[in-house]
C-alpha cells in the first residue's frame, strides 16, 4: 500500500498540539480508497447494506438512531471542503443512496463548505424522512479556503444557528454541538449560549466536540451534554479518557476520522486488522469500523464519503460482528 498520513500542524481548533484536522485525515484518506478497493470484495455478496444491523442507540434520552451514521463533510468541494461538490449530483445521490441505507443519523458543520454541506443536504432529503436526525456544528468561521478558525462568541453561536435552520428548513435542530472550545472565549460563555437557544425552542440537545476530558467537564456544569464528537480510531485513541466518561454517564460518542484517514496507517497500528480482515474477508476499513462498533455500546461512528460506492462498502460494516476473541487479539 502507497497511502500514508503525514504529520501536519493542528492549529485552527485551539488544541495546541501535533495532530491531523478532520479535513486532513479526510482529504489523506481519499487517495486511498483505491488501495481500499482490492480489500473490499469480501463476503457481503450482493446483500442489501442496511444500518440497521449495527443497531441502535439512544441521543438525550428521547431520540433512537442506528449505530451507524453518515459524516456529511465530504461532500463539499475539494481537499479544504471549500466550495461546490466537484459532482453535485453524485454529493445529493450518496445523501440519498445513506437514507435508503437504514441511516438516520448525519452529521455536517456550517463551517463545510462553508453552509453549501448544509444547504445540500436541504436540496437532496428536504421533506426529511420521519426519524432523520441531522446533528450540525457552529463554532468556526472560515476567512480562506485553508482557514479554520475558532468562534466561541455566544454573538456568532446565535448567528450560527439561525443560519443553520434556515439553510436546513428546520424549526428546531436535534442535535446542536460547539464544533470546538476557543481559547479566547471562556467555554461558559459558548456553552451557555447554545443553553439559551435550547431554552428558545431552536435546539433539542447539546454536544461537544474537539474537546479534553476538563473541558467536558466544565461544559457539563453549565448545561446538559449529550454527546462528544472527538476524533477517534482504531490507532489514534487520545480520547479515550473522554469515552470513558462518556460511557460511565451515558453519553453518546460520536468518532471523527472513524478509519484514520488511511488504509495503511489502520493496518500497521497495534494488533492486526489486516490479517482480521483478510479472514472474514472484508475490507480494512469495515473491520475499522466494526472495532468502533464492538468498543462500545454508545459508540456512534460517522464514516463519510462522496461516493455510493464506498458509502455502500461503509454501511456493510454494520453487519460484521466481532468477537470478544477478536476484540482481545487486535487489542
Amino acid at each position: 500500500m502507497a497511502c500514508s498520513l503525514r504529520s501536519l500542524e493542528y492549529t485552527g481548533l485551539a488544541m495546541n498540539r501535533r495532530e491531523l484536522t478532520r479535513r486532513q485525515v479526510l482529504a489523506s484518506g481519499t487517495a486511498c480508497w483505491a488501495t481500499l478497493a482490492a480489500y473490499g470484495r469480501g463476503s457481503f455478496g450482493t446483500a442489501r447494506p442496511d444500518a440497521s444491523a449495527a443497531g441502535t442507540v439512544r441521543i438525550g434520552g428521547d431520540l433512537t438512531v442506528n449505530r451507524l451514521g453518515f459524516g456529511a463533510m465530504r461532500i463539499a468541494g475539494g481537499e479544504h471542503v471549500w466550495g461546490e461538490p466537484t459532482d453535485g449530483a453524485e454529493a445529493r445521490r450518496v445523501l440519498r443512496r445513506a437514507v435508503e441505507l437504514g441511516v438516520n443519523f448525519i452529521d455536517t458543520a456550517d463551517a463545510y463548505g462553508p453552509e453549501i454541506n448544509e444547504r445540500l443536504i436541504c436540496e437532496a432529503l428536504h421533506p426529511y424522512p420521519r426519524g432523520l436526525v441531522i446533528a450540525t456544528k457552529g463554532g468556526i468561521v472560515r476567512p480562506s479556503a485553508p482557514e479554520w478558525v475558532a468562534d466561541g462568541h455566544p454573538a456568532h453561536l446565535r448567528e450560527a444557528c439561525e443560519g443553520s435552520l434556515k439553510r436546513l428548513k428546520l424549526e428546531r435542530i436535534d442535535l446542536y454541538q460547539l464544533h470546538t472550545p476557543d481559547k479566547n472565549v471562556p467555554l461558559e460563555d459558548s456553552i451557555g449560549a447554545l443553553a439559551d437557544l435550547q431554552k428558545q425552542g431552536k435546539i433539542r440537545h447539546i454536544g461537544v466536540s474537539n474537546v479534553q476530558l476538563d473541558e467536558l467537564t466544565r461544559a457539563r456544569r453549565v448545561a446538559r451534554i449529550v454527546s462528544v464528537q472527538n476524533r477517534y480510531n482504531f490507532v489514534q485513541r487520545k480520547s479515550q479518557d473522554v469515552l470513558d466518561a462518556c460511557e460511565r454517564d451515558g453519553l453518546v460518542f460520536i468518532p471523527w476520522a472513524p478509519i484514520g484517514g488511511s488504509a495503511q496507517t489502520v493496518a500497521r497500528g497495534k494488533g492486526d486488522l489486516d490479517a482480521l480482515a483478510s479472514t472474514r474477508r472484508v475490507s480494512i476499513v469495515q473491520i475499522a469500523i466494526a472495532w468502533l462498533l464492538a468498543r462500545s455500546p454508545l459508540m456512534l461512528p460517522i464514516p463519510g464519503t462522496s461516493s455510493v460506492s464506498h458509502l455502500e462498502a461503509d454501511i456493510s460494516a454494520s453487519s460484521v460482528k466481532l468477537t470478544a476473541a477478536e476484540m482481545a487479539a487486535v487489542g
